[in-house]
Order: C-alpha cells, then structure tokens, then sequence
C-alpha cells in the first residue's frame, strides 16, 4: 500500500482541483467542494496537515484511487 504525504488542506484542495472537483464553499475551517455529475460531497480540513486517515476517505469519496492521488501530488 502506498504511503501517502503529508499535506495542508489547501494543497489537498489545488490536487482534487486537477481531478475537475471546484471549491464551493468554506465554512469555518472547512472547504467544501463539488464535483458535477457526482453526488457526494468533499469536505476538506483547512489545517497544516490533514490526517492520513481523513485524506483516504476523501480519496475514497473522490472515487480515485491512492495511486492516482500520489501521481496527482508530483
């Protein structure tokens, strides 16, 4: 399995920006995006680091894979 970075909320935001998911919305120190044609919702932590487990749901969510987000992170 592979291991994923450490990463701010905002860069986790700029790579699911490259996977077409766009910010709608910030509330609090949460950023929410939306992807059209999908019905789920990405809520994004807009802390220093975003735990490694929360940063594998939301790629599950996003319906990618770890692989891809990783490739996506380079």
């Amino acid at each position: 399995m592979a291991s994923l970075p450490r990463l701010s909320g905002r860069k986790v935001v700029q790579i699911f920006t490259q996977f077409g998911w766009r910010v709608a919305r910030q509330r609090g120190s949460h950023i929410i995006m939306i992807k059209g044609g999908h019905n789920a919702t990405l809520s994004i932590p807009d802390h220093p680091e975003v735990a490694k487990g929360t940063l594998r749901g939301l790629i599950r969510v996003a319906d990618l894979t770890v692989s891809e987000f990783i490739t996506a992170c380079q």
